[in-house]
């Protein structure tokens, strides 16, 4: 379970604090353009199967299956979210392409996609790509809004309304 840190609080201000934030990172959505650039640079297609890391709402997933007809996975260790993600699928009618996993994305099992994307912070996306560099294909598409994976050097970025997407291909 990710974690976020709350160094130098008082211990009754640490209590409150990690009740208040539960995760290393707080659900942020991504803008629709972001979405767009991250699923074009990824290059998305009907034959791919789409797993979003932190999938929040699941506005990544739900345009990836109902734009390019991609089979998608999203995973979020924040059970409102899935709920959330859930019902914003059978609403935008693409419940039949997805699927919503709540575990702790450090723990799923990640193996059978062929695009990865994330809205992570660069610390936790750097203790993610030890993952994604052993559990997926070669040739998966890794793509990122904002954040990068420290000396895992895109192979193309893109700029979106001054929002960085970067894509790394798994070697």
């Amino acid at each position: 379970m990710l974690r976020r840190g709350f160094i130098g609080l008082a211990p009754a201000a640490l209590l409150q604090a990690q009740d208040d934030w539960k995760w290393d990172v707080p659900f942020v959505a991504t803008p629709t353009a972001v979405i767009d650039s991250m699923l074009r640079l990824a290059k998305v297609n009907q034959g791919d199967t789409l797993y979003d890391l932190g999938c929040g709402d699941g506005a990544i997933v739900i345009s990836a299956a109902k734009r390019y007809s991609a089979r998608c996975v999203g995973i979020d260790i924040d059970p409102e979210r899935i709920r959330e993600a859930t019902e914003n699928a059978r609403a935008a009618g693409v419940s039949n392409r997805v699927t919503f996993l709540e575990q702790d994305l450090f723990q799923a099992d990640i193996r059978p996609a062929s695009v990865v994307t994330l809205y992570l912070l660069t610390s936790v996306n750097e203790r993610l790509k030890p993952k994604l560099l052993k559990e997926l294909k070669r040739g998966t598409r890794v793509v990122s809004h904002q954040f990068g994976m420290g000396d895992w050097k895109p192979v193309k970025k893109a700029s979106k309304g001054g929002r960085n997407v970067m894509l790394w291909v798994v070697p």
